[in-house]
């Protein structure tokens, strides 16, 4: 079967609708119409439910779905394997998120390249959507993310708890509702957390995604929010910025995605280093 025709399948299957997946490949609607009758002409059945709300699977589509994740996975795998150069044995590649890669990857790429110096490695910041549909076709082998998806074929593994407090640049205590809050969105989980901690508050003048930016903004610019505490500790430590004791802390975990499919020795001494990272992040 042409990879093309399963890659079509599942684009439209995450992204409900026939035009988004046609952009989203970067090729016309009738393209994607003509795959997937082919695909369906192949199969014998139908696989997408079309109305104006968008598109649905089919109780055939859900079926097929799992395979089509794994006929990705090996494609992505085999293409990857053959164009490896000679030196090399094998390939790993790396997504994470922002704030993840600079705590997590940058100390964990050291480690690889020293423990595994045959090995070929390739490195990506992803937000987590973006990483899930890797994980999925195969082009992702190990992610770090604050939110993992329950998909067939790929693993989720708790690596660290980060603390989350609430750190501020100015001498004064800020907290959400002052105007020099900076709401720093962490996920749906820490939202939820959040708005029960402080009902009732008003819309953030300013909301940023995780990153060492938006500590770095606050330290600069005066203000206050929410970042993990390993995060902020040299800020601390230079008294920079102190945490406000009185508000709430929240818990954010942090995962460790991989292929559970793919069990070679390399690949496991690869997780192990990041299981080592993270142990040395909790004794510091």
């Amino acid at each position: 079967m042409d990879v093309d025709l399963a890659r079509t399948f599942l684009t439209i299957s995450e992204t409900a609708h026939f035009g988004k997946a046609a952009r989203a490949l970067n090729v016309t609607q009738s393209t994607i119409s003509a795959r997937i009758k082919t695909l369906e002409d192949m199969l014998g059945q139908p696989l997408f439910v079309r109305s104006k709300l968008g598109t649905t699977l089919t109780p055939a589509g859900m079926k097929f779905k799992s395979s089509a994740e794994m006929m990705i996975r090996v494609w992505e795998r085999a293409r990857q394997q053959v164009s490896l150069a000679t030196e090399f044995q094998s390939l790993i590649s790396v997504g994470a998120q922002l704030t993840l890669w600079q705590q997590l990857v940058l100390k964990w790429l050291p480690w690889a390249r020293s423990s595994l110096p045959d090995v070929a490695i390739r490195t990506e910041i992803l937000e987590s959507d973006g990483l899930a549909h890797r994980m999925i076709e195969g082009s992702i082998d190990i992610g770090l993310t604050y939110l993992p998806a329950n998909r067939p074929g790929v693993e989720a593994e708790l690596l660290l708890d980060e603390q989350l407090v609430l750190i501020s640049a100015s001498v004064e205590d800020i907290e959400p509702g002052n105007p020099s809050y900076v709401y720093v969105d962490w996920g749906t989980a820490f939202g939820l957390h959040h708005d029960t901690s402080f009902p009732g508050r008003d819309t953030p003048a300013l909301t940023m995604s995780p990153s060492m930016r938006g500590l770095a903004y606050i330290v600069e610019h005066g203000g206050a929010g929410y970042f993990p505490i390993r995060m902020a500790k040299p800020y601390l430590e230079a008294n920079q910025v102190h945490i406000v004791t009185k508000a709430p802390d929240f818990q954010q975990r942090i995962y460790l995605v991989y292929d559970s499919d793919r069990k070679d020795e390399r690949f496991n001494t690869a997780l192990q280093g990041f299981r080592f990272i993270a142990v040395r992040e909790n004794e510091a």
